[in-house]
């Protein structure tokens, strides 16, 4: 499910994002980026905060505003999953997938399927022009749904 991008490309892409709409390019923004590029999976910006404070600095400020740089970019995508905080996830190194979320735990399962990847692509909307999709299903873990079983 994943592409080999270096932390180099993706620091580029963030750079020439940065000065194109004439942004500072601080070391915060920066160690942020790091922190998202070097951690798998999904994650919310508190969470993200709090395991930033062992190793860098950053107010909570300067992360839900530097997320919202990388979602400007494109280099991450946020997830309004449902019963949640928002979910952010990192685009880069990512090819797509669709999530499966338990409603009862909130664990997220990402997969990946060639047919509904192809059925959905393939799928043309009158006056529409489609850029990217999103896949969630709700319904229960197999650990959620063994413990329904046993009550």
């Amino acid at each position: 499910m994943k592409e080999d991008l270096t932390f180099e490309a993706v620091k580029e892409v963030f750079t020439n994002y940065l000065q194109q709409k004439k942004h500072r390019k601080t070391p915060e923004r920066f160690a942020i980026l790091k922190q998202i590029f070097d951690n798998e999976g999904h994650f919310d910006a508190e969470s993200l905060y709090n395991h930033m404070q062992n190793e860098y600095r950053v107010s909570l400020a300067t992360v839900y505003n530097t997320l919202d740089l990388l979602l400007d970019c494109g280099l991450l995508v946020k997830h309004p999953f449902a019963g949640q905080t928002s979910q952010f996830e990192k685009t880069f190194g990512n090819s797509i997938h669709h999530h499966l979320i338990c409603t009862k735990c909130g664990s997220i399962k990402e997969f990946s399927d060639k047919k509904i990847r192809t059925a959905i692509q393939s799928k043309t909307f009158s006056g529409f022009e489609s850029s990217h999709y999103s896949l969630y299903l709700y319904g229960l873990c197999k650990k959620c749904k063994s413990q329904q079983k046993k009550k």
